[in-house]
């Protein structure tokens, strides 16, 4: 008979046991559901509610079950249906009834919030020293590139040069967007809901604030039908873990494209590529491939944690067993990519003459002219029509922008210098650009030295 089968005369079905079981995923959380009960017991102990000796007895059985699975030695049983019925039965059967005291003042609602809550604070820290490393990878290619050149895009069109570097330190930026995300969603987390029972509280007296301290939660929640119904912490972690992967996506297609053959901008290292098994020359950058697809899959997570929200009552209901598998889902994929995205980027090798290659087109500085203009006290819509009329000229009559006269460029430029036919050279270009958060070269130096220093 099942823990909580007082009230039945039959026992559960075979079927519906393998259906509404959760321990097969659920036990990677053993190690929160012991630290909440241990803190739980201290409290009950210190508030009278059952003796001393008890509380330090559960405590200490709450340690061995712990050393015990923690060397393999504990069998998750699945009539036992989830983590916290396993280790309380562990503890009945070593204490007998005393050590059936520690479900005193709590329900598997507010327990399992709890560990939660637990398991992805701890979770967060991991996640954000991994990002730093990732960050770090970036920071240390842009270091040895800051006067790589390259041309930028927009609409996947040539615009301007910039430096292979900001277009790094770019996904660097968003790496700590994400990590300001998830240290703020753990502000969220970190707000002990132990206490709120199945959805009322308790008459019990017990002290909410000992077991908030104990655990090291910034509050305590103060609603016990939201504390129980409440999943929004979880939905709000994996949401930004998606946009997480979304930036890697992006990261990735600039990855595939650099590696193509039409781009040959990069070559990434042979222990991060694979092969083809019919085409001989093939070298592919799966990893990049591979993290774009896993990023369908975390989407997927956040969307089934959603969907599962939308429509359900106050307060607990049993269809919330379905977001941990979600929720580890999408961590387990995150980590995935952050071991390998980080050392695959220190394998990365630009090839330098390609790039500036490319970056010497002269259609590139199409707006340096425009700008040029400017200084001379052209209006910019005025100087902007003057320059497209300008390339409309040289299309016409099969010339690259630096190949016209001074007369030529005058037709549709009648304010043109001699100076107008050196803007050309797409280092001088980049250079140029020299304020904060620009492309320029001395600007870009001190970004990495900023990104240093931070992550140091």
């Amino acid at each position: 008979m099942a823990m909580w089968g007082g009230r039945f005369s039959e026992t559960t079905s075979q079927s519906v046991a393998d259906f509404s079981e959760s321990i097969s995923y659920d036990q990677r959380l053993y190690k929160f559901d012991i630290q909440g009960s241990k803190a739980h017991a201290a409290m009950l102990g210190a508030s009278g509610i059952i003796p001393e000796a008890t509380s330090k007895a559960i405590i200490e059985e709450l340690d061995k079950i712990l050393e015990r699975i923690e060397k393999g030695d504990f069998e998750f049983k699945q009539s036992l249906e989830d983590i916290h019925m396993n280790i309380e039965s562990a503890l009945i059967d070593k204490l007998g009834n005393e050590g059936a005291r520690v479900h005193s003042a709590r329900s598997r609602n507010d327990q399992v919030a709890l560990d939660i809550r637990l398991y992805l604070r701890d979770e967060i820290k991991n996640i954000v020293e991994l990002l730093k490393e990732f960050q770090k990878a970036l920071v240390f290619q842009a270091e040895q590139n800051i006067d790589t050149i390259m041309p930028g895009f927009t609409h996947l069109q040539h615009a301007q040069v910039v430096s292979f570097a900001h277009h790094l330190l770019a996904y660097v930026e968003m790496f700590s967007r994400d990590i300001e995300r998830l240290e703020d969603c753990a502000k969220r987390i970190n707000v002990l809901v132990l206490g709120s029972g199945a959805i009322a509280g308790t008459t019990l007296p017990i002290d909410r604030e000992m077991v908030c301290k104990l655990l090291n939660f910034e509050r305590v929640s103060r609603n016990s039908m939201d504390a129980v119904a409440d999943r929004d912490f979880a939905i709000e972690l994996v949401n930004a873990l998606a946009i997480f992967t979304m930036h890697c996506s992006r990261l990735s297609e600039d990855i595939i494209l650099w590696c193509s053959q039409e781009f040959n901008f990069i070559e990434l290292g042979d222990a991060f590529c694979t092969g083809s098994s019919l085409m001989p020359q093939k070298k592919n950058p799966d990893v990049a491939e591979i993290t774009r697809g896993k990023t369908a899959r975390v989407y997927g997570d956040l969307m089934a944690l959603l969907t599962m929200c939308k429509g359900l009552p106050l307060t607990y209901n049993r269809d919330l067993q379905e977001d941990k598998e979600a929720i580890f889902d999408a961590i387990d994929t995150v980590k995935k990519i952050l071991s390998v995205y980080p050392p695959m980027l220190g394998t990365l090798t630009p090839k330098k003459a390609n790039m500036e290659k490319a970056a010497n087109d002269p259609a590139l500085m199409a707006t340096d002219i425009a700008e040029e203009l400017v200084k001379l006290g052209v209006p910019f819509r005025n100087a902007h029509h003057r320059v497209g009329s300008y390339v409309k000229y040289c299309k016409d009559n099969g010339k690259n922008l630096d190949e016209c006269t001074l007369e030529e460029m005058q037709i549709t430029i009648p304010e043109a210098t001699a100076e107008f036919l050196t803007l050309f050279d797409p280092r001088k270009s980049v250079a140029k650009r020299n304020i904060v958060g620009a492309t320029g070269f001395e600007q870009v130096a001190k970004q990495v030295k900023f990104w240093q220093d931070k992550l140091k």
